[in-house]
């Protein structure tokens, strides 16, 4: 069965996007004796879709930028239709930009629930283990492991669209 998964990395400046298509499970045959066999053998059962970013500029009124992202985000749901969302969730790190964050991650939850997709959520530490197996891998080592798993001959750029590739992956790794 084929499901899209969007991945969202969470930002008011930048908000990362990446989307992917994935093979839930394998097409399976059951003989008469109760054997499985497989059929359609699935080669890549996951591929690309699509990624990028959703840009604010720093010296436009809050609502201003709100608006852009909610927007933006609406326009990204119609054209991807994605049957599952997965965010980043929040890292605390400048009280000052967590709560900016937090506004922009209400209105991606407000686009999500208006178009009735349903959303999980990882932590950093749960998508670096994921991807590399390790939960403090660095920033490159997850951005290596995204191409890697997309056969994509260069990681995605900007970073934002990588790491939001890394959140879809997550999900994928979990259904």
């Amino acid at each position: 069965m084929e499901k899209r998964i969007l991945g969202l990395d969470p930002g008011l400046a930048i908000l990362g996007f990446g989307a992917i298509t994935c093979q839930t499970s394998s097409p399976l045959a059951v003989t008469t004796s109760g054997s499985v066999t497989g059929t359609n053998v699935i080669s890549n059962p996951v591929t690309l879709l699509d990624f990028g970013v959703i840009q604010t500029q720093a010296k436009t009124e809050m609502g201003v930028r709100l608006c852009t992202i909610y927007d933006d985000l609406h326009t990204l749901m119609e054209q991807l239709q994605p049957d599952l969302v997965a965010i980043e969730k929040l890292f605390f790190y400048r009280m000052g930009n967590t709560i900016a964050v937090a506004q922009a991650r209400g209105v991606m939850i407000l686009v999500l629930a208006q178009h009735k997709v349903p959303f999980v959520e990882f932590t950093p530490a749960q998508i670096k283990q994921a991807l590399t197996g390790m939960g403090n891998a660095d920033k490159y080592e997850v951005q290596e492991a995204v191409a890697r798993e997309l056969n994509l001959e260069q990681i995605p750029k900007p970073d934002d669209a990588a790491d939001a590739l890394a959140v879809a992956l997550t999900a994928w790794y979990q259904i």
